[in-house]
């Protein structure tokens, strides 16, 4: 996966204020875009690996922050998929808080390995700082959230 940054994010993957009414009411409007945005090409397989990767451990890093992800054979190109949510859910955080910014991170089933990790670094050590997320948390459009992102990852 040798994605440059601008590939693995477009501003149709980018949900600002969503409405979501549980995790996987999120998860599924996310990965609705990502199919849209020829990610995913297999959205009930994408689903059920990101899923089965929430069983083993939660994806919610704390600061509000949760970063779902899936190696699937149902992803033909990596990519992300962000979403503000107006409502804060219960994402299972190991800091017991609810969350509001997700990254949703999707990974061919065949190109798993050591630059998917890159990736969920570089965005890891971004939303640590109290900064980056304000940034996120205040983008007024998609294409603010695009140059945030894009910057973490480049």
């Amino acid at each position: 996966m040798s994605a440059n940054a601008n590939e693995l994010i477009q501003t149709q993957t980018i949900v600002l204020d969503m409405n979501a009414t549980s995790r996987q009411d999120c998860l599924e409007q996310l990965a609705a875009r990502m199919e849209a945005g020829q990610y995913v090409t297999d959205r009930a397989l994408f689903l059920a690996d990101v899923e089965a990767r929430e069983q083993h451990a939660s994806t919610a890093i704390g600061f509000g922050v949760a970063i779902p992800h899936g190696k699937s054979a149902g992803v033909v190109k990596p990519g992300l998929a962000f979403a503000r949510l107006s409502r804060p859910l219960d994402w299972n955080a190991l800091d017991g808080q609810p969350v509001s910014l997700i990254i949703l991170l999707a990974i061919p089933q065949a190109e798993a390995g050591k630059e998917h990790l890159r990736v969920l670094a570089s965005i890891s050590r971004k939303l640590i700082h109290e900064s980056f997320r304000n940034e996120l948390s205040e983008a007024k459009t998609e294409e603010d959230v695009l140059r945030t992102l894009e910057s973490a990852l480049s």
